[in-house]
């Protein structure tokens, strides 16, 4: 493709879109990349455009068919790319940072190809495959800046993600990341606190602290009780309403962080702590630093202190050596636990980390079987947990998109303090996301519940009013505007600086 062909689709509008593969910290990630194409001089494509003239893969290479996945999508990319004059395509993420010289072998037609440490060049190493018309790869090996200094266009103007740290001292045997994002680093309590405070006065009402071990936060920094510290400074910020965290490890939940959680009003009363397993030989095959009584006793403490919270869990079935035993094991910490939700994995080989190379592994039927054993159990605690919530009244922040049969129902969606999803019947005044709602729950499905009654009470919020605004800003840009050409050059930090892969 000659560069005259390339520079007439740059003289324009450039669009771009973001696909985005992975845990909350790649959601996060994109946020960021969306931020730096936008302030770059490109608009986000439309809803059910033919297309973008960039497209980004964030990529995740947690699952043993990320690449398949990857390589899949990109090559219903390539004729599109050869038919349209100036398309890019940039491969990040996790994947990009662990296959880096074979991304580009496999799928020439690619121009950038980033990692996980420096996103922040992805406009100028557009701009410089734009110019030189060859692949640009470029993988850094350590964190350049912490990615909070970077511009972020936040999908939601009520509710905010807010990176504390970065990168997981861990070595679990499954885990793939702690090899791709390094060893922990931790934010300034300062900086973490000016950036959320500044979300605040921008009409943000909920922020969810995000860290691959979020609750480890403080050992890069030399302070044991940083991550309580940080949640009671979370309670003083006038105008935040919610405080949620993702995700902790059981080796770092610490009492003091049980005691910020149940003494912070803003601090909801949710958990979400990874299990794994609830076989100690698993656990210790897994590298987990914890065993099962050690991970019950949490959970006691826990319940004792915020007697309504709803804790949720990952679990793997199926490790390398699991034997039946070991999986009756989990079942027995599934019933004692009483999960509200479990987000539960059938174990892959993750390429590149210890558990791939074990002896012991188990036939698919096997962990299949397990699997549904697992499911089928934690569907009827789900619904068993749920239906104590029918007759309570609580309060919702309206949420956008949740409700996938809302406008078929006539209802509205919100998330409950405790994090359920519940629908509401839509009442007669007008109700925004981010505003507040009370409502008496009538029924329970064990994913979500209903409140059938009437609405009690609509609290219009400043979260509400920043939708609101967000929401006509959008519509009332201009379609068409000619922007130029992308910066070049790594973008300045914005003055209100923004900004979590939970493998835990």
């Amino acid at each position: 493709m000659s560069s005259i062909d390339r520079s007439q689709s740059v003289g324009g509008t450039r669009t771009y879109e973001v696909r985005t593969y992975g845990c909350q910290m790649n959601v996060h990630d994109s946020e960021r990349l969306s931020g730096l194409l936008e302030d770059a001089g490109y608009v986000r494509a439309p809803e059910g455009a033919d297309g973008a003239d960039v497209v980004v893969f964030n990529t995740c290479a947690v699952r043993e068919n990320a690449d398949n996945k990857l390589y899949g999508n990109l090559g219903h990319l390539a004729p599109k790319k050869a038919s349209r004059p100036g398309m890019q395509i940039a491969v990040g993420g996790c994947l990009a940072q662990k296959d880096r010289d074979t991304i580009v072998k496999r799928a020439p037609w690619v121009d950038v190809v980033f990692g996980t440490h420096n996103i922040g060049k992805l406009p100028v190493l557009l701009e410089r495959a734009r110019v030189q018309e060859e692949a640009q790869v470029e993988i850094a090996e350590s964190l350049e800046a912490f990615p909070s200094t970077l511009p972020t266009r936040r999908e939601s103007a009520y509710a905010a993600w807010v990176s504390i740290s970065v990168g997981c001292n861990n070595t679990c045997t499954f885990c793939i990341v702690p090899a791709l994002r390094g060893k922990e680093k931790d934010r300034r309590p300062g900086d973490i606190l000016a950036e959320i405070e500044a979300l605040v006065a921008e009409g943000v009402s909920e922020i969810t602290l995000l860290g691959q071990n979020v609750n480890a936060y403080g050992s890069d920094i030399g302070d044991r009780e940083a991550f309580s510290k940080l949640l009671r400074a979370c309670g003083k910020i006038d105008g935040l309403e919610r405080v949620r965290f993702t995700s902790p490890h059981p080796r770092d939940f610490t009492d003091d962080v049980i005691a910020a959680m149940a003494e912070t009003p803003n601090v909801m009363p949710q958990l979400h702590m990874p299990l794994q397993s609830g076989s100690d030989p698993v656990l210790k095959a897994m590298r987990r630093s914890y065993r099962q009584e050690r991970f019950l006793g949490i959970i006691e403490k826990v319940r004792a202190a915020i007697p309504h919270a709803a804790i949720s869990t990952d679990i793997i079935v199926g490790f390398p050596g699991e034997t039946e035993e070991d999986f009756e094991q989990t079942l027995h910490v599934v019933r004692e636990a009483r999960f509200a939700q479990a987000f539960t994995f059938q174990y892959s080989k993750r390429p590149g980390t210890p558990a791939a190379e074990m002896g012991g592994q188990i036939p698919k039927k096997v962990v299949q079987e397990r699997y549904e054993r697992l499911v089928a159990l934690q569907e009827e605690i789900s619904w068993e947990e749920n239906k104590k919530q029918v007759g309570r009244t609580l309060e919702l922040m309206v949420a956008e998109g949740e409700g996938r049969k809302d406008d078929t129902t006539h209802r509205l969606s919100g998330r409950a303090p405790d994090s359920r999803l519940v629908h509401f019947t839509k009442p007669d005044q007008e109700v925004r996301p981010g505003d507040v709602v009370t409502v008496e729950i009538t029924y329970a499905a064990p994913h979500h519940l209903l409140a059938e009654g009437p609405v009690l009470d609509v609290r219009r919020t400043r979260a509400g009013d920043a939708w609101q605004k967000r929401n006509a800003a959008e519509k009332a840009k201009p379609v068409g505007v000619m922007l130029g050409l992308p910066k070049i050059g790594a973008p300045e930090p914005l003055p209100a600086v923004a900004s979590g892969c939970g493998c835990d």
